[in-house]
């Protein structure tokens, strides 16, 4: 039996783009929702008048509220699942058959549009920092996830309400891929083009590279304490767990985040002596990461190794403003920050 699959757009101020994008969807499925999350143009009126539903979010609350709105709104009326775009035309519709002929062969899998191997259309900059965001989220995720920050993708609903979605903005994208992953869900990749056109984007490559940063590392040190302590623990994530717990009380969480921020460091140190000592008294401990079969020191390593790499884009960019061309970043990061599954 066919799954029932909409198309649903989070969309704020996108009066330019989200006419032509919702068109083009309908010509391969039936029904395209749009969230409007508190325009202030024309955006709900043009996707309405381009044979959008549209739900009107009164104040902007960011991405990742209006997925949640999204993911309710569809469940609620019976869809299966849904292939998630955005509203700036980056995504072109004409690629929805990939992620539908993927979801035939792979119902239960999130399918995420990848964009990596059209490296030349990539902003640089973008390139880098999307190179080791997949690194650690592959990690959380317990598996090689090729373009972790694409928003296009198909979400199985059933599987979206095992999880429970506490993050914001653009975070939920990065929250709704680990814990999936780390539930023992598969997450599988279509190629994808990279389209980044003259609309702009809402991402505001600092802060909110920032907050899914911090997201992350917060993730991480519950997920190496648990794996730590425990024998054959392969998957840690389960619905209302530590971490979610954490994440319902805003200030608690943002406290959390900053404070396994500034300890990270040292905490990776600790995590590899307990991976080193403790295989004697906790059998097969920290045992995703054994899978790798990478060593737990390279892990280390790199994560120690990245306020070097601030270091090295803080240091190219004043070079740049002098006129002096230095480009060593690019290789530093595809070198220190690998695929680690490559060999595996």
């Amino acid at each position: 039996m066919a799954s029932k699959i909409c198309v649903i757009i989070p969309a704020y101020n996108a009066e330019e783009t989200i006419g032509p994008v919702v068109s083009g969807i309908l010509e391969y499925v039936s029904r395209v929702l749009v969230a409007d999350d508190g325009s202030t143009d024309q955006t709900a009126r043009i996707a309405a008048e381009a044979g959008a539903d549209v739900i009107h979010i009164g104040k902007n609350r960011g991405k990742g509220h209006a997925l949640k709105v999204l993911f309710q709104r569809t469940a609620d009326e019976g869809y299966d699942a849904v292939i998630s775009m955005d509203a700036d035309g980056q995504h072109d519709p004409k690629e929805i058959p990939r992620f539908m002929a993927a979801h035939g062969a792979a119902p239960n899998d999130i399918i995420v549009g990848s964009r990596m191997r059209e490296h030349g259309k990539i902003p640089r900059a973008r390139f880098n920092s999307m190179h080791v965001a997949r690194f650690y989220i592959s990690i959380a995720a317990n598996q090689f996830i090729e373009d972790t920050q694409c928003g296009f993708r198909l979400y199985p609903l059933a599987l979206i309400q095992k999880m429970k979605l506490t993050q914001d903005r653009y975070v939920t994208e990065s929250e709704i891929l680990i814990k999936a992953g780390d539930m023992g869900a598969l997450i599988t990749s279509v190629r994808i083009g990279a389209v980044y056109g003259s609309h702009g984007s809402h991402f505001r490559p600092v802060m909110d590279v920032a907050y899914i940063t911090a997201y992350i590392i917060s993730y991480l040190m519950v997920k190496f304490i648990l794996e730590g302590l425990s024998s054959d623990r392969y998957f840690t994530y389960s619905k209302n767990n530590f971490r979610d717990r954490i994440g319902r009380f805003k200030t608690i969480d943002r406290i959390f985040k900053i404070a396994t921020v500034l300890t990270i460091l040292p905490a990776m140190v600790l995590f590899w002596l307990m991976y080193v000592l403790l295989p004697p008294f906790i059998k097969n401990n920290f045992a995703s990461m054994r899978k790798l079969k990478c060593g737990y020191f390279k892990i280390t390593l790199v994560s120690n190794m990245l306020p070097f790499v601030l270091i090295i884009i803080i240091l190219e960019k004043l070079l740049s403003l002098a006129g002096i061309r230095f480009r060593y970043i690019d290789g530093f990061i595809e070198k220190f920050y690998p695929n680690l599954w490559e060999k595996n």
